[in-house]
């Protein structure tokens, strides 16, 4: 069955492709459709949201469409939803000019905030799943069938911040994963090869709880 993936990530669509393998996914750009929808929700659900309502007016097609970010804890969740756009302490939000500033040095700001952060405060950090540096991966995925008929699923991927970029580690995967640490593992999200990231990962565990609707519309479309 073909399914628009309401994104212009390559890696997105890449990993939605890999779990998906029984079906055809298509971004916009694929088919030379201009989609650029303003993301001026307060939540990864409300965005995912966002997007899958406006590729669908296009296509009218069944639409996936995610919103995804790291949270760390001991920063009240930041960079959360500003994740692709989060440009260090002084930008959480993103640049004045909306620039996108590249990966590694988003990777180092979040490194530094997060440690000048564990050194100017006293909050109890026992009450995080991973410690002082706990952080985890959201992922709010949105199956969009139209106005009256679509299905969530949100899930997380648990881990911790490395200490310094110097540390970083791996090859795979994209955005934070070099320096987002699989304590259970002893990985990074980085150093996964991709069936071992897919198994585990906050997007894989949203697909996976949407597969089940997904196939039955293939059957109906295959009756």
């Amino acid at each position: 069955m073909k399914i628009y993936l309401a994104t212009g990530n390559k890696n997105k669509k890449r990993e939605m492709s890999e779990i998906l393998s029984e079906h055809t996914i298509v971004t916009p750009s694929d088919e030379g459709i201009d989609f650029n929808p303003i993301e001026n929700g307060t939540s990864f659900f409300e965005n995912s949201l966002i997007k899958a309502k406006a590729l669908f007016e296009i296509v009218k097609c069944p639409v996936i469409a995610d919103d995804s970010g790291i949270c760390v804890d001991a920063l009240n969740g930041r960079p959360g939803i500003f994740s692709a756009r989060y440009a260090g302490p002084d930008f959480p939000e993103g640049m004045p000019d909306s620039s996108k500033i590249p990966q590694e040095k988003q990777n180092e700001f979040l490194i530094n905030q997060l440690n000048d952060e564990l050194k100017n405060t006293k909050k109890d950090f026992s009450i995080f799943l991973n410690g002082p540096r706990s952080a985890h991966y959201t992922c709010s995925m949105v199956l969009y069938l139209g106005k009256h008929r679509f299905f969530i699923s949100q899930n997380t991927m648990e881990g911790a911040i490395i200490e310094s970029i110097e540390d970083s580690r791996g090859t795979g995967g994209f955005g934070y994963d070099p320096i987002f640490f699989l304590p259970n593992l002893g990985k990074t999200a980085a150093e996964l090869t991709a069936d071992e990231k897919n198994a585990i990962s906050h997007r894989g565990k949203s697909t996976r709880a949407l597969v089940t609707i997904i196939n039955n519309l293939k059957k109906i479309e295959n009756s």
